[in-house]
């Protein structure tokens, strides 16, 4: 009996793990990968095919394409999930935290899809990004996540015309705040980044609120899920989901809202309205 498979990176916790789950009672064969071997452990005593990966080991997202393709011959989805948010401000993280934002959340998301190309192509498949809220509405203190999260939008516009004659569909998702550890992540990449001598000391509490506002007021992971899995099931498949509280919000805000308002409130949020 035939059984579709989906390929979810990022599944040790949050919305990866309730990404897994919908896929698999929903009758998927998942292959759930993460980072760190008692993480892919537990994923394996939960019936997913759990897999070790490292998203920015060029050779290891080689060599798992290998397997699907030996293994199972194709692949029905594959989710860029896997992804973190480098908090602080831009110029005390410089170049270097850039460069590692964009290695994980923006570089690996092509790297994985381009090895996965033939094994979506063999099925007429669907590829998910996980992209974020934070691409539209740009905040201080998550320069870099925002603009890997844009950056994730604007290859998600081109992979979806570019992907097309292949039958493959490209949905992108835009989360608001879900449940999830993304805010302890971020807390700790703060560590080491925003020190005393930085100028933005006097604003590192308003620097750790930023890590913090993806758990405010927010949906709970499998929502999410669910809707994703809904989603890649319509005909056609949409080009972008918006899920979690302030998904649909903020990117009015950004939309509609004058420039000289927007910054007064984001300055005002964020401590920025006064001389350091």
């Amino acid at each position: 009996m035939f059984q579709p498979v989906a390929l979810i990176t990022g599944c040790s916790s949050g919305i990866g793990r309730a990404l897994a789950d919908a896929f698999r009672e929903s009758g998927y064969a998942v292959w759930a990968t993460a980072r760190r071997d008692e993480d892919v452990a537990v994923l394996d005593q939960a019936g997913f095919r759990g897999v070790r990966l490292d998203v920015t080991d060029s050779a290891a997202v080689a060599a798992l394409a290998e397997r699907l393709r030996s293994e199972v011959g194709g692949l029905d989805v594959l989710i860029n999930n896997a992804g973190y948010g480098a908090m602080g401000p831009l110029l005390d993280g410089g170049a270097e935290v850039l460069r590692q934002q964009f290695e994980t959340n923006v570089f690996a998301v092509i790297e994985l899809s381009r090895a996965c190309l033939p094994l979506l192509r063999e099925r007429k498949g669907t590829l998910v990004n996980i992209g974020s809220v934070s691409g539209v509405l740009v905040t201080p203190f998550a320069g870099a996540y925002c603009a890997s999260k844009a950056a994730v939008h604007a290859l998600n516009e081109a992979l979806r015309l570019e992907l097309a004659p292949f039958g493959i569909a490209v949905l992108e998702v835009q989360p608001g705040a879900i449940a999830s550890s993304f805010g302890a992540n971020a807390n700790r990449s703060l560590e080491g980044v925003v020190a005393e001598d930085s100028p933005w000391w006097p604003l590192r509490e308003f620097i750790r609120a930023r890590a913090n506002a993806s758990q405010d007021k927010p949906t709970p992971a499998t929502e999410l899920a669910r809707q994703v899995l809904g989603t890649i099931h319509r005909n056609p498949v949409p080009r972008l989901l918006r899920v979690g509280h302030g998904s649909r919000a903020l990117p009015l805000l950004a939309r509609w809202l004058p420039t000289a308002l927007l910054d007064r409130a984001l300055k005002k949020r964020f401590g920025l309205n006064g001389q350091l």
